[in-house]
């Protein structure tokens, strides 16, 4: 039914990454149990959102005779996570990916427009040749992931997804309005917002509990 709706989401519902969610749902989990889990998803989650990397076959010795394998081709893997919150998710990727680059990009929220405006915006050089995953733990209603994702487009990234723990059908629906060509991925498509912005049934803020804020 999402598939049908949502032509740019995947709901990536491997076991594991559902057991763990639905710990990290939990309002009782520390920030230190929070965090870990978050770098648990995200490593699982990285494993299938790059499993379609190019890769290109290079000669190897081994203590035995030479032969050949495979590698990823081209620049390195460049993850860029929206502040505060996606920094969350950068060190449980980076364990799976340690020649990633990390890139970031700070946004906040204008009180009149209610429109994003960025105020950081740092990233890897050659993104045109360049792969980036951006990070985002919750799309809720989609504003900063596409902000995130025009200011990457307008500084030659092209090959781009989008990470996030939990969304909103707002969010996605937003992201299939404004970059139709950029895949989503995410544990789990929650009911809705509510009137404060909050997914629901969601896991609350998760810059606040990732960081020990309130």
């Amino acid at each position: 039914m999402a598939a049908a709706r949502f032509p740019n989401l995947t709901i990536l519902d491997h076991p594991l990454i559902q057991h763990k969610l639905t710990l990290l749902r939990g309002k009782g989990k520390s920030t230190r149990d929070f965090k870990q889990l978050v770098n648990e998803i995200a490593m699982l989650m990285a494993y299938e959102v790059t499993k379609d990397l190019p890769t290109e076959e290079v000669p190897i010795e081994t203590p035995l005779e030479r032969t050949t394998g495979r590698q990823v081709a081209g620049k390195k893997l460049a993850l860029v996570p929206i502040l505060r919150a996606g920094l969350g998710m950068v060190e449980g990727i980076t364990q799976l990916i340690p020649s990633a680059r990390v890139g970031h990009i700070g946004l906040y929220r204008d009180h009149e427009s209610l429109q994003p405006v960025s105020y950081y915006f740092k990233v890897p050089l050659g993104g045109e040749a360049r792969d980036f995953i951006v990070l985002d733990p919750m799309l809720a209603t989609g504003g900063s992931a596409s902000a995130a994702i025009t200011k990457l487009k307008e500084a030659g990234a092209r090959r781009l997804r989008l990470l996030s723990l939990v969304a909103a059908p707002e969010g996605v629906e937003r992201m299939l309005e404004d970059h139709p060509d950029v895949p989503v991925f995410v544990a789990a498509l929650d009911r809705e917002l509510n009137d404060s912005g909050y997914i629901l049934p969601g896991l609350g803020d998760a810059g606040d509990r990732l960081f020990g804020t309130r």
